[in-house]
């Protein structure tokens, strides 16, 4: 039987891999079929487990000797045993918690260069005993291995130790080394205090130590990790070798054997090339074999580093391939929607022009009228538009939506917008409805916390057209809402939806134009990849009076200049928000949270202040009232979670300070940004990050 990508890995048992029995297949096959979101075990192969990449590298290619250790520097040693044994601590740890042994390795580099180093680690579980006494045989006297890891001076023992989180990082080798051929000096059991304890007749390890025969079927059956393999050892010493990160019970180790078994009973020519090969020449590109091969098993002929960063040839290969396949996809999906015929075709005449001007609040800038004639120009077109309109927050990309919108009622069309948040969806309601308040247009919010009643009583009036633009969140998705003749989706920041969801809002009408916006910054490279099916436009400029936000990144040691800058600014008529991570106080994390800081806030650093809280568990009556009062300045600080990351327009707000702001991702600090900055005066965001987190 030979050995394909295909092969499934429930039958991996039959290639004879060392310690891979029919059980740890069936195992191995479950945990892959977790992390390759395949629907059972039955169906993980081998080329899910290959696509399953070291997280990191450590270089063992270079053996170091003891009398060239340095504290705290990562080395490999080729050691042997001088005496071995564990003892116990902990012994009060009551009577229904397991044992915990400490087991301690004092061992020798081969020519002695200097005192024995002590490799050590605990043991701990209901079976602890009994692994002690494996260790203990395992680890007999002149018993060769090789230890890899950051060594620490031990002021203690007067030499260098290394700790261990399992045995199975230290590698046996084959063979012991024997006082006699080697003329070295005996060194007596007094000399090491712990094991004259771990062989003192009266404890639990020296009584187990007689049963070794107990301690291996116990690891056979059930402690495979403390398991070694001499003969195993050149896949991990020696050479640079990969970590995993662990696959279910596999950890790294295990898994860099088990890869390395495989590569070995995979041929070249059973690894299938997904690439033409003129566009690998034309690339100098590694063969797809290759880059597998050395992705997990690096070759020396380049920089370690270069793995690390994911920058190797290996890297840039798989990447090329993932790009490639995903533009090759994005194309395909562009040329079917551009064959399908458009189900509103909108004409943008005089009077629609004049209508527009009409209901405008203010003039365009010269990037607001770039996007919108790019948007008429593809409503007017026979093909669905399918564009992103990107801008920073604050930029006008609603203005611009609307007039699209208009253009669509205009000629007998709906509109809907779909936002991530009620609080957005009714901020766009509050400004639209009073933008067109002149127009014989009808503005309806649909979001799910209305009541049964009214949902049904809009769910009529949109079925019957009486709904001109219809804004709402994901109530806008349900089967129970059907348009009557919708012809316009605008979909308020994309990366808050996915993919099903966008798909479903644009089924509600046949086939029509589309419109998606986001204040996040997208490079251009990324922009190509992931929304390669959509035209961009991007408004790169400010409204006139605009000042750009000053970002600063601040320590807990400079939190008291914060609180006095934000009462500096409240003083001056200004407002402030306070974000923070968490609602609540939790056990998991050290994190200051919203709802103690609210309190802290209030009664002991800006007492003289009016300071309200918002969160997502708030009811959204109480949610509303409490932006309401933010609105009209009758709170002066908000303390908030991310549930003013959209949606809250304040002019009067000037400060933003993020606490935790090392637990936020860029698009999430690039939204709360946007909280500020909508006024004519200078705003300030303060990213407050941890102090192991500033750099």
């Amino acid at each position: 039987m030979s050995l394909s990508l295909d092969t499934l890995l429930l039958s991996l048992s039959q290639f004879n891999i060392p310690r891979l029995g029919p059980a740890s297949a069936r195992r191995l096959a479950l945990a892959v079929a977790n992390v390759a979101d395949k629907r059972d075990a039955g169906e993980a192969t081998i080329e899910d487990l290959l696509n399953y990449l070291p997280m990191r590298y450590e270089d063992r290619s270079n053996m170091t000797r003891i009398a060239e250790l340095r504290d705290g520097v990562e080395a490999s040693l080729e050691l042997y045993v001088r005496v071995a044994g564990g003892f116990q601590v902990g012994k009060h740890r009551g009577p229904k918690q397991p044992p915990l042994y400490i087991f301690e390795v004092t061992a020798s580099d081969p020519e002695r260069t200097a005192k024995p180093v002590v490799v050590w680690w605990f043991v701990s579980g209901r079976q602890a005993t009994r692994i002690v006494a494996y260790h203990r045989q395992n680890f007999s006297r002149g018993a060769r291995f090789i230890a890899f890891g950051k060594w620490e001076w031990d002021a203690r023992r007067n030499t260098f130790s290394l700790r261990l989180n399992k045995p199975d990082e230290l590698e046996m080798l084959p063979g012991t080394w024997t006082p006699e051929e080697h003329a070295l000096l005996r060194l007596a059991e007094a000399d090491n205090p712990a094991t004259n304890e771990a062989q003192g007749d009266g404890t639990a390890a020296a009584s187990a130590a007689n049963d070794t025969s107990n301690a291996a079927a116990l690891l056979e059956e059930g402690e495979e990790e403390e398991a070694t393999d001499p003969a195993l050892a050149a896949i991990h010493v020696g050479r640079r070798v990969p970590i995993y990160r662990k696959l279910g019970e596999f950890r790294t180790k295990r898994l860099r054997e088990i890869m390395h078994a495989v590569f070995s009973l995979l041929a070249d020519e059973e690894i299938s090339e997904t690439l033409p090969a003129d566009l690998i020449a034309r690339q100098q590109l590694l063969s797809r074999a290759e880059a597998l091969r050395r992705i997990h098993f690096p070759t020396d002929d380049s920089p370690l580093a270069d793995y690390e960063s994911a920058r190797s040839l290996a890297h840039l290969r798989l990447i090329f391939e993932e790009f490639f396949w995903v533009a090759i996809a994005i194309a395909l999906r562009k040329s079917e929607r551009v064959k399908e015929p458009k189900g509103a075709v909108i004409e943008i005449n005089g009077q629609v022009r004049a209508h527009m001007e009409e209901i405008l609040p203010f003039s365009l800038t010269s990037a607001q009228e770039r996007a919108v004639t790019r948007i008429l120009d593809d409503m007017q077109s026979d093909v669905p538009m399918n564009r992103l309109l990107q801008g920073d927050v604050g930029s006008g990309k609603t203005i611009v939506a609307l007039l699209a919108m208009l253009a669509a009622m205009e000629n007998g069309y709906q509109a809907a917008i779909m936002a991530p948040t009620e609080i957005l969806a009714e901020q766009h309601a509050r400004n639209i409805k009073r933008i067109l308040a002149r127009t014989p247009y009808r503005v309806e919010l649909l979001i799910g916390s209305l009541r049964a009643a009214e949902k049904r009583r809009l769910h009529a009036a949109i079925n019957a057209g009486e709904v001109h633009a219809c804004i709402g969140t994901h109530a806008l998705i349900q089967e129970a809402v059907a348009f009557q003749n919708l012809g316009l989706v605008v979909i308020d920041e994309q990366h808050r939806f996915g993919v099903l969801q966008r798909a479903a809002l644009r089924e509600r009408g046949f086939n029509l134009d589309v419109l998606v916006m986001t204040a996040t910054p997208i490079p251009r490279s990324l922009a190509m990849t992931v929304y390669g099916d959509l035209d961009v436009s991007v408004i790169d400029e400010l409204p006139p009076g605009r000042t750009p936000i000053k970002t600063v990144v601040c320590g807990e040691d400079q939190r008291g200049g914060i609180y006095k800058g934000v009462e500096r600014e409240v003083r001056a008529g200004h407002q402030a928000y306070v974000v923070y991570p968490l609602i609540e106080e939790s056990e998991k994390m050290d994190l200051k949270d919203a709802t103690r800081m609210y309190e802290h806030l209030r009664d002991r650093v800006f007492p003289h202040f009016q300071i309200g809280l918002l969160h997502g568990k708030i009811k959204p009556a109480e949610k509303e009232e409490i932006m309401r009062r933010f609105v009209n300045r009758e709170i002066q600080i908000l303390v908030a979670t991310t549930v003013v990351e959209v949606g809250v327009d304040v002019p009067n707000a000037s400060v933003m300070v993020i606490e935790h702001a090392e637990r936020f991702g860029l698009s999430q600090l690039h939204q709360l940004r946007g909280r500020v900055g909508r006024g004519a005066q200078q705003s300030f965001c303060v990213l407050l990050a941890s102090d192991k987190q500033t750099s």
